[in-house]
């Protein structure tokens, strides 16, 4: 298992606020199934705060290079029924099926939590109708989700799903050794009091091994790009 930080130096700007965000970064583990070796990224967002709280995503796109289509689903939706493909699949984290015999091996978005039948994470209507039941992501589209129901705290840092310090944003599955490229992304977030002001941050995530000089480029990127409101 490996742990890909992208916005290493995010702690510098972020300062002492109440909820303040520090990087995105992915937590990588290669897995296998079906003979198919496989590379699972999980992204997370990092706070300084005990109760900061992710309320959306959105902006996820792919950057320059990145390749939309390379994302491997293994759900137990009726688009998928529970093959290895990255044609035919989903990114609603309450079809991930089986804990063992899917979920390890299946791409989906959510808003902290556990990818299960009760995580109340949607698509937002930049998917184009608010269907995620695709196993690529859209081009162009600056996609998001959302915690449907955020009084219950499913995007605070400590909650289930989630680790002490980070919130779970999604799951990525591509072929061992594969590079998928750069992504961006933007997330919405307060200290998970209720009439609290919402802040933002967008930075950029991996996905796979880059070229040296790309790496050097994503940490610049990534630096640039992280603000609050």
């Amino acid at each position: 298992m490996k742990i890909l930080a992208t916005a290493s130096l995010a702690a510098l700007i972020a300062g002492g606020a109440s909820a303040a965000f520090v990087e995105f970064y992915t937590v990588k583990t290669q897995v296998a199934t079906g003979g198919v070796d496989l590379d699972q990224y999980v992204l997370f967002a990092r706070f300084n705060g005990a109760t900061d709280t992710v309320l959306n995503a959105y902006n996820l796109n792919g950057q320059a290079g990145a390749v939309m289509n390379a994302f491997y689903h293994k759900d137990n939706s009726d688009y998928n029924g529970g093959v290895l493909s990255t044609t035919y699949g989903t990114w609603a984290p309450q079809l991930t099926g089986s804990i063992t015999l899917n979920r390890p091996f299946d791409s989906y978005l959510l808003v902290g939590g556990n990818s299960s039948g009760t995580n109340t994470t949607n698509a937002d209507p930049s998917w184009g109708g608010a269907s995620w039941v695709r196993a690529d992501l859209p081009n162009n589209l600056n996609i998001g989700w959302f915690n449907s129901n955020p009084p219950n705290l499913q995007g605070r840092v400590g909650n289930t799903g989630n680790t002490a310090d980070s919130v779970r944003l999604g799951q990525f599955v591509i072929a061992r050794d594969a590079n998928a490229g750069t992504f961006s992304i933007t997330i919405g977030y307060n200290n998970g009091v209720s009439g609290s002001p919402v802040q933002f941050a967008d930075g950029f995530f991996q996905l796979g091994v880059p070229a040296p000089g790309a790496i050097a480029l994503l940490g610049l990127a990534g630096l640039a790009g992280r603000r609050r409101r």
